[in-house]
């Protein structure tokens, strides 16, 4: 790989991270891939956010296009959280980093058998 290559490279991961920087971004885009949610159903599939943190990251994850807030004039009224299509352009992403995150689980595992 040349000089040019690799610094491209670096600064289209840096650009990622950039958009899906955070502990929560890649888990609530999942959660919303795998079905459309209301606020309280994405509050409990990702177990330990806050109400205030999730806010601020669905209103994130909207202004990057990646989720869509849907509005529904019922009573009272639903809100509804949905993955867009772009946000299903990482799910190629997501399976890799779900595989990553096993098999690393595992090798934590194996080590701390190991040690005992």
């Amino acid at each position: 790989m040349s000089r040019e290559e690799c610094t491209g490279s670096l600064r289209n991961v840096l650009d990622a991270l950039y958009v899906l920087n955070g502990k929560w971004r890649l888990a609530l885009i999942l959660s919303m891939v795998q079905s459309s949610k209301r606020f309280n159903e994405i509050q409990h599939d990702i177990t330990g956010i806050s109400p205030k943190v999730l806010a601020n990251e669905l209103k994130d994850l909207e202004l990057n296009g990646f989720i869509t807030r849907n509005v529904y004039p019922t009573t009272p009224v639903s809100i509804i959280y949905e993955a867009t299509e772009y946000s299903r352009t990482l799910k190629s992403v997501l399976k890799e980093l779900g595989a990553w995150g096993k098999q690393h689980r595992e090798k934590i595992k194996e080590s701390m058998r190991k040690q005992y």
